[in-house]
């Protein structure tokens, strides 16, 4: 059964393994999520430590989706530094492990954030993905809008400079203001 829990403090040893996992597995099927190549066990451990030290210093959440308490995917919300941009959250992240797609990890982990956000009294969420990516279906489907795309954004696997394509979801009273 889908369970998801919002990460606060460092996690077991054993699920913070599947987080390394999960990224390599995410980047290893051509997920756009920062990599050209998929990370070796070192560079995951010190990307998910240093996620955790931001969730840590609150400066983002982590929320992490356990199916039998094995990690099948995860997501996370990069809260705004400055006065004047305190009322969004950048979604950032979205990782749903090969063998958990399609059993709606991603719109229960979508869910989760917005949830979270709201109850932090953030009323706008933003995110990017590579245009034409298979999340952008999901995106359209859990009602956030695409405000257009940027040419040459991201590099891919084989080097060449793909589109992005910039999302957002107004949350709350904002959603129908």
């Amino acid at each position: 059964m889908l369970e998801i829990k919002e990460l606060k403090s460092p996690p077991s040893l054993e699920l913070f393994s599947e987080l390394v996992e999960l990224l390599q597995d995410v980047v290893g099927g051509g997920a756009s999520v920062g990599w050209t190549q998929v990370p070796n066990t070192k560079d995951a451990r010190n990307y998910w430590t240093e996620v955790l030290e931001a969730v840590g210093r609150g400066q983002r959440l982590l929320f992490v989706a356990t199916d039998n308490h094995v990690c099948a995917g995860a997501i996370q919300v990069a809260f705004a530094p400055r006065q004047n941009a305190r009322h969004r959250g950048e979604v950032q992240k979205l990782m749903v492990h090969s063998q958990y797609r399609r059993r709606g990890t991603g719109r229960a982990l979508l869910g989760a954030v917005e949830k979270a956000a709201l109850a932090r009294g953030l009323t706008l969420l933003v995110l990017d993905v590579r245009s034409g990516d298979d999340v952008e279906r999901l995106l359209k489907r859990c009602g956030y809008t695409c405000a257009g795309s940027i040419p040459g954004f991201v590099q891919s696997a084989s080097g060449a400079f793909d589109p992005t394509s910039i999302y957002y979801r107004r949350l709350g009273a904002a959603a129908t203001g």
